[in-house]
């Protein structure tokens, strides 16, 4: 399992630079506003699916104060009924557990199993924050940078409109 000190070393081998803040334990939203206030960028919240048959799983990146509803991916996506994927899926392929989960993640992914979705409105963007596998801190790239990191880790992604 690739954790906090991974995705570092992995921005760093990247030549991405980042901004970094530590704080208490902020699995939701709600509880990581507090600390976003020294954290200039637009903070993402991250979504993990899976569809009715379990062998697909999906991970939604879109921006924290948006909500999406998940009858409208089921029909954009096609894939029948999607439901948030099980602790045990997220460690599997993600290798984060709930309250963490970030596009870092990725890293663990090493077969490339998790397809992305990404909010076509975070483009515009200057800065996007995530958690860096560790709901104990937070990290903003630039986002440019960022999806330089999403090329290099290989999972197939796509900017769809979700709301």
């Amino acid at each position: 399992m690739v954790g906090q000190e991974k995705v570092y070393e992995t921005l760093a081998a990247l030549g991405i630079e980042f901004e970094y803040t530590e704080h208490p334990a902020a699995p939701t939203i709600e509880i990581a506003r507090q600390y976003w206030k020294n954290l200039d960028s637009t903070h993402c919240k991250n979504l993990f699916f899976r569809n009715h048959k379990g062998n697909r799983h999906y991970l939604v990146i879109l921006q924290c104060d948006h909500d999406m509803a998940i009858h409208d991916m089921e029909k954009m996506l096609k894939q029948g009924k999607l439901s948030f994927a099980s602790e045990t899926r997220m460690e599997k392929y993600l290798g984060l557990r709930p309250g963490s989960v970030s596009p870092f993640g990725l890293l663990n992914d090493a077969e490339h199993h998790v397809y992305v979705f990404l909010d076509k409105h975070l483009q515009e963007a200057k800065r996007l924050s995530f958690h860096p596998n560790d709901n104990h801190a937070s990290l903003a790239i630039k986002t440019e940078d960022f999806i330089r990191y999403m090329d290099y880790v290989g999972n197939a992604y796509e900017w769809i409109e979700l709301y």
